[in-house]
């Protein structure tokens, strides 16, 4: 529920007001479901990975009309002459052979981000350093591409804060209006300040992630304003790409580590690396390593325990805010992405996770505590002998350090 709704302008009381909400203008729901072929999503089909039930893609249309799960997109045929190598310059739209094609194209020259040797073995996809400073620029940039091209005028998201300083830069750069939905005192001061300046709408919701979703997915239900959330399954599109760039650098690594909050990336990169081996590039998969903090660990226990749906954390509580989701909405997805390579989720204290951030640091790396979560595991999956420093290991360093100031201690 909303805190209250005095309008802004303090970064710490910043609401959206109902009169706003109310003046955002209403796309009908069948007037954005304007035609695959026309969107740029034509080659794909839609496919349940629960079920397996089959249909057309859609831009708004995303669970499972059988049993109501989150569907996949998936590429009806790979081309046949992908070619990836030596490119000019990295970045999402390099790869636009295995992406949608909308009729308007968002970008800041997001992706293209380096990857930094941090020991023997072992490599960093900083991912800090795109635009707004997190991995989800990527999808954003196909999420906003398709939003501007379906004629919508309003977005929203629910976000721990880098969704949220994504959506409101894309937003803006493609003249939509960005609506984020934050849980009330739990968003990173960094985060907060970039939804800000770029103009978005703010509403501050009492709880946690979970709830602002819900929040935010009734919005799009309703046809105020289009969802740039990881249900969107053409956002996780982009993230992919993430995939296509390790392999032009370094081909196929062992072990991909990648933390897990709604679980919607873990999920793109191995799609990116499943298209590599559909597309005949590459006869093997990166084992997918997900990690989470001990106290926001629902994708975790429903590995351990091989349960058929989510074990759900009501209250998930961390330091690592980019991971304190209790109900991952692509958990289904996820696990299917561990299981088919043979991978694991681990979980890490967050006395782990800011060691290890410290120890990133004085590395020349600054990354926030969710990215650091990824190498507190892999040093604990080490002394477990769970990997080895003989190995290709990648760290998906999710945001930059800049993003959560207040977690470094003097």
């Amino acid at each position: 529920m909303c805190k209250n709704m005095s309008f802004f302008p303090s970064p710490h009381t910043c609401i959206l007001p109902v009169i706003l909400i109310n003046q955002v203008r209403h796309n009908h729901r069948d007037r954005w479901d304007c035609g695959g072929n026309r969107l740029g999503i034509g080659g794909y089909v839609f496919k349940c990975p629960r079920c397996g039930y089959e249909t057309e893609p859609s831009p708004i249309n995303f669970t499972c009309p059988r049993c109501g799960s989150l569907m996949e997109a998936v590429l009806a045929e790979l081309p046949r002459d992908v070619r990836f190598r030596y490119r000019r310059r990295l970045g999402v739209w390099s790869y636009v052979q295995l992406l949608p094609r909308p009729r308007v194209r968002v970008t800041l020259n997001e992706g293209g981000t380096p990857l930094i040797k941090i020991d023997r073995g072992l490599y960093g996809k900083f991912e800090g350093l795109n635009p707004t400073g997190s991995f989800k620029d990527r999808g954003m940039a196909v999420g906003v591409s398709l939003a501007k091209s379906m004629g919508v005028h309003s977005v929203v998201v629910a976000s721990t804060g880098n969704t949220a300083a994504s959506a409101s830069a894309y937003g803006a750069r493609a003249g939509l209006r960005p609506i984020v939905l934050l849980p009330n005192g739990k968003v990173a001061r960094g985060k907060l300040i970039q939804s800000i300046v770029h103009g978005a709408s703010i509403m501050d919701v009492e709880g946690y992630f979970d709830d602002a979703l819900t929040e935010a997915l009734e919005m799009f239900r309703s046809g105020k304003a289009y969802s740039l959330n990881s249900i969107n399954v053409w956002r996780l599109e982009g993230q992919k790409s993430i995939a296509y760039e390790i392999y032009e650098e370094v081909k196929v690594p062992d072990n991909v580590i990648v933390p897990v909050g709604n679980a919607g990336n873990i999920y793109a990169i191995w799609k990116g690396f499943w298209e590599l081996m559909q597309a005949g590039l590459i006869d093997r998969l990166p084992r997918m390593i997900g990690v989470q903090a001990e106290g926001a660990a629902p994708l975790y226990e429903t590995w351990r325990r091989g349960a058929d749906s989510l074990i759900e954390v009501n209250a998930p509580r961390t330091i690592a805010s980019a991971i304190r989701i209790g109900k991952p909405v692509n958990w289904l997805k996820a696990i299917k992405a561990v299981k088919t390579t043979n991978g694991l989720v681990v979980t890490v204290s967050d006395d782990e996770i800011m060691r290890a951030r410290d120890r990133l640091a004085r590395r020349g790396v600054f990354v926030e505590p969710a990215s650091a979560s990824t190498y507190a595991a892999y040093l604990k999956l080490l002394r477990e002998g769970v990997v080895d420093s003989g190995e290709l290991t990648i760290l998906v360093l999710t945001g930059h350090g800049l993003k959560d100031p207040d977690s470094v201690k003097g």
